[in-house]
């Protein structure tokens, strides 16, 4: 049920996918007006051949009659670090980039996102534009940004390629900062699945979890409507089914196909749905803290939240039961049906392998104590605070030496 008689569905972003779909970029840059463009992305996809398959698309455009790839820019860090996105900043700037080209996943995405933004408002340093953590614009405040931006995702996860949320860590505070801007997600996102098949299983596991993570939090926000949700329970349908098979065969095109259509349908329902994401919350603060990779806190933690916090899942259980695929009887009652569906999702980490809790890490009781703190002060707090009780309570669930 809405909070709320007002909401608000904009997505912004062209989407072409489909097998090779690569091949069209040099004319959507040239659509849009753009005529030196900058290829980001990381050092990983750079040694897979990724960066590679796509740079040489620019070599068949015709000298003169289309835009030229001005440079290549791989450095980019995990966590879309701060000192990443002014580092990139700073080269688009010196090799005078009109058009962005953004190739990989979220910490990529939303790189260039931070790129994007920092351009158009002429900041050196992306620390400006959120020294709290937060900023949250919108229209008429936030207005549509020239710069022509095409993103390209390697990973079925984030989504970032059409939200409009760029997630920047900032070192100096040890925190993840949001910026909300409906304009800075790219133009045009390009779903290209052959540039997804060489990606580990454990990446491929983690990153659909955290699709999967968008989805469930979407459809069980307070500002959840008919738009989101549609979106939402088709994500986790598809998920439901492709995340296994992508794992086990990572050639599977059309299972790679059908993750990267969730991932973004995933993410759309989440940003249009925003409000309560204790999941995110647990994800972001261990993740900033812990260096753990957003996706994989996040299947960590989903299922554990989900049944710390079942309030917010109990009203809609037995759709989102339907759309996983669990069984349950009409007069079940929400919390049998609530406690079949943690099961169901705890039975899909542990056929992606993935672990149930965060032991590779080797965390202490004195991490638990620390990170307590973060996760109460992440920005995601705001809408849906949590007592001390309770996110203690979690993280022994996930910290297992907490328990001893």
């Amino acid at each position: 049920m809405q909070t709320t008689t007002l909401s608000q569905f904009s997505l912004r972003s062209a989407i072409y996918s489909g097998s090779n779909s690569r091949a069209l970029v040099p004319d959507l840059f040239k659509g849009l007006g753009a005529k030196r463009v900058v290829l980001f992305s990381d050092r990983g996809l750079e040694k897979a051949g990724v960066v590679e398959k796509v740079a040489q698309i620019f070599e068949l455009t015709t000298k003169g009659t289309g835009p030229e790839l001005a440079g290549i820019y791989v450095d980019i860090a995990q966590d879309a670090e701060s000192r990443s996105v002014n580092e990139a900043l700073r080269y688009a700037r010196e090799v005078g980039a009109d058009g962005l080209l953004a190739v990989g996943g979220g910490s990529v995405l939303d790189t260039v996102k931070g790129v994007k933004y920092a351009l158009h408002k002429g900041l050196t340093d992306i620390k400006e534009a959120i020294p709290g953590g937060f900023l949250f614009e919108q229209f008429p405040k936030a207005s549509h940004i020239p710069i022509p931006h095409i993103a390209i995702p390697t990973t079925a996860g984030t989504g970032s390629e059409v939200s409009p949320i760029a997630v920047i860590f900032n070192e100096d505070i040890q925190m993840k900062g949001n910026i909300i801007n409906s304009f800075i997600s790219a133009d045009i996102a390009v779903l290209d699945p052959d540039l997804t098949v060489g990606l580990p299983p454990a990446i491929t596991a983690f990153t659909g979890f955290d699709a999967l993570t968008h989805a469930i939090e979407a459809f069980a926000s307070p500002n959840a409507n008919a738009l989101t949700d549609s979106h939402a329970l088709h994500a986790i349908r598809l998920i439901e089914k492709n995340l296994p098979l992508a794992v086990a065969d990572g050639s599977n095109l059309n299972a790679r196909m059908e993750m990267l259509q969730a991932s973004l349908m995933g993410i759309t329902a989440f940003s249009f749905a925003l409000n309560a994401i204790p999941v995110h919350n647990f994800a972001h603060a261990y993740g900033a803290l812990f260096r753990i990779p957003h996706g994989l806190a996040n299947a960590v933690f989903l299922p554990v939240v989900m049944e710390f916090v079942p309030s917010l899942y109990l009203p809609k259980v037995k759709e989102l039961a339907s759309a996983l695929r669990v069984e349950y009887q009409s007069d079940d009652e929400n919390e049998s049906v609530l406690a079949k569906v943690v099961e169901k999702i705890r039975l899909l980490q542990v056929k992606t392998g993935l672990p149930a809790d965060f032991s590779q890490y080797n965390l202490t009781e004195e991490d638990l104590e620390r990170v307590a703190g973060a996760v109460a002060k992440d920005p995601a707090a705001v809408s849906f605070p949590m007592p001390k009780e309770l996110i203690q309570a979690v993280g022994q669930q996930v910290v297992p030496i907490a328990v001893k």
